[in-house]
């Protein structure tokens, strides 16, 4: 009898629906646990490469120095760098045109930057909306097999001239691994979603300060060579 309550035979002798319904929240939660490793490590090497940036960035280095420093070795996953060469190539293309206007070239550099900070937003939340999608429908479809299968353990007992614990046990045991297999996909996919958002959060707002802060910095020398 223990043997056949095994987690492992509720699975196999659940009914086609209820096993399809299974299949899909384990697809979808192996699915999302890749997910969250590979946006585990694209958040960490950003926020390293954001410190990096920005300590190379603020030692008093020559600008120029620093551009083609980063031109020798890019990275695309350091969003800062991604920014500041964005500006950098914005400001050498438009002061190096004939009776420049410093708030022209101003608004281009700060276009650029725009632009690029919205392509560092797309990197930062890429795969979040799957994350999201298993976090908050696991648990309904989880909740769907398990419908379905307790339907199915009482159709059962109408060609049953007398209904006992034992003989609807089984069935609703094997429905409600449905509704646990959905809330084994959503917890983590739901809690992956807030950590990873909220970092994303976090380090879109730093981008938004160095590019304020380097606009400032061109901002000073367009000016000051009036």
């Amino acid at each position: 009898m223990v043997e056949e309550m095994s987690i492992w035979s509720l699975v196999l002798n659940a009914s086609l629906v209820v096993q399809l319904v299974m299949l899909i929240l384990l697809l979808a939660s192996f699915l999302s646990w890749i997910m969250i490793f590979q946006r585990r490590r694209v958040f960490n090497d950003a926020s390293k490469g954001l410190a990096v940036f920005e300590e190379r960035f603020w030692s008093g280095v020559d600008l120029g120095h620093l551009f083609r420093e980063v031109n020798q070795s890019p990275d695309p996953g350091n969003g800062a760098e991604n920014i500041f060469r964005s500006g950098i190539k914005e400001f050498t293309r438009l002061t190096q045109q004939r009776n420049y206007d410093p708030d022209a070239v101003m608004e281009g550099i700060q276009r650029s930057m725009r632009v690029a900070l919205a392509r560092e937003e797309e990197k930062l939340d890429q795969h979040l909306p799957f994350l999201a999608t298993v976090g908050s429908t696991s648990p309904y479809i989880g909740l769907f097999g398990t419908v379905w299968g307790i339907m199915n353990s009482f159709r059962g007992l109408a060609n049953m001239h007398q209904a006992t614990l034992a003989s609807v046990a089984p069935g609703i045991s094997e429905a409600l691994v449905a509704t646990a297999i959905g809330l084994f996909a959503a917890i983590p996919a739901v809690i992956a979603y807030n950590r990873f958002s909220a970092k994303s959060e976090g380090l879109l707002n730093r981008y938004e300060t160095f590019a304020d802060e380097f606009s400032s910095i061109l901002h000073r020398r367009i000016h000051s060579a009036d």
